[in-house]
């Protein structure tokens, strides 16, 4: 039964297949070959088949998807003969474009095993910004702990870098019991660090700067995808980088140790697996003077990282960068580029010049015992 579509649907999938998608272009498991369709859900229904296929299991993401980018026939059909007489599932009768996925989030179990339906309620610009971030964190993690607000996350392999051990809130919680979450869930870590996520966050943010901690505030930007790439922007591997990477968090981390400089640069490259990774440079002189990093995934690319040597800058660098990471990303399907800027300093006017508008509040916090 062909039926017009008017929210989301959505896809269950682990990291490792949706990564495999990414790579693919499109969303194409081996039940399409077997059955010739993709199985999809409504975020109503998405917890049924989950819990059917999936107990327990704790590394599920859901592809939410925007039925109007999937040129193949959806049919609402019967799912088993033990399911609800008048639920009707949707099947995508082809491959789905990976670029009709607005957003991967991660999809845990109650304590039981069991799947709640997710709650989806806007799917705009501004909501494909504040979840990108911390699901490819949470995607990359080792072990992930509840805390007021949201979650915890740690990586086994690279303890030291903050990104990727830190606290991930969105929820309603105060400066006190983030305080309390991140020293008991990072204890040992040589940091405590916190991503605030939404403006309803701002008081709490003002409360962790007058315990002390340094509070950055960050305005989350987004523009379409598309134009040309500049010739003198490199595609480079990530220990090519190392030594920009590197000054660059020297100089926002002074006293920062070299163990922990090398796992920041590690932890980047934990991100290859869960999604499309593009390291960009621009060389001169026989190195490596202005860098950036584009991570794509689906329909949304995250640039991260631009950073210029200071004595290159004012030559069109940061121009060149953004002008090829736009292009990469419009050719690897994305409609939209989003971005942090720290709020009320030059590099917010300066994405803004270039068609860049605010979509979203964040704050990075972050203390050293």
């Amino acid at each position: 039964m062909l039926r017009t579509v008017t929210g989301p649907l959505l896809h269950l999938a682990t990291p490792a297949g949706w990564r495999a998608a990414l790579a693919l272009g499109a969303i194409a498991p081996p039940s399409l070959a077997e059955v010739g369709f993709v199985h999809l859900s409504t975020p109503e229904q998405v917890a049924l088949p989950a819990d059917r296929h999936f107990p327990g299991r704790s590394d599920l993401v859901l592809l939410v998807l925007d039925p109007d980018r999937i040129a193949v026939p959806i049919r609402f059909e019967p799912g088993l003969p033990t399911d609800p007489a008048s639920m009707r599932f949707p099947h995508a009768y082809g491959p789905v474009p990976a670029a009709a996925v607005l957003a991967v989030l991660p999809y845990r179990p109650r304590v039981d095993g069991g799947f709640d339906a997710p709650v989806i309620e806007r799917t705009g610009p501004g909501w494909r910004h504040a979840v990108l971030e911390p699901s490819l964190l949470r995607r990359t993690a080792t072990a992930e702990v509840p805390v007021a607000g949201g979650v915890a996350i740690r990586t086994a392999s690279v303890p030291a870098s903050p990104e990727h051990n830190q606290l991930l809130v969105s929820g309603h919680v105060d400066a006190a019991q983030v305080a309390a979450d991140s020293d008991r869930v990072l204890d040992g870590a040589p940091h405590r660090w916190a991503l605030l996520t939404g403006a309803h966050l701002a008081g709490t943010a003002a409360g962790l700067a007058a315990r002390g901690w340094e509070v950055q505030e960050l305005v989350g930007m987004a523009a379409p995808a598309g134009g040309e790439p500049a010739a003198r922007v490199e595609q480079v591997d990530v220990e090519a980088l190392r030594p920009l990477v590197e000054a660059d968090w020297r100089g926002a981390v002074p006293g920062i140790g070299a163990a922990q400089l090398a796992q920041i640069v590690d932890g980047q490259r934990l991100e290859e697996a869960v999604l499309d990774v593009r390291y960009l440079a621009v060389p001169s002189g026989g190195r490596l003077v202005a860098s950036g990093v584009l991570k794509i995934d689906g329909g949304t690319a995250l640039l991260d990282a631009v950073t210029t040597e200071p004595e290159h800058r004012r030559r069109g660098h940061g121009d060149a960068l953004l002008r090829t990471a736009m292009a990469l990303a419009a050719e690897a399907g994305c409609d939209l580029v989003v971005l942090d800027a720290a709020a009320d300093d030059w590099p917010e006017q300066w994405y803004a010049r270039r068609g860049f508008v605010e979509v979203t509040r964040s704050w990075s916090a972050r203390l050293t015992p």
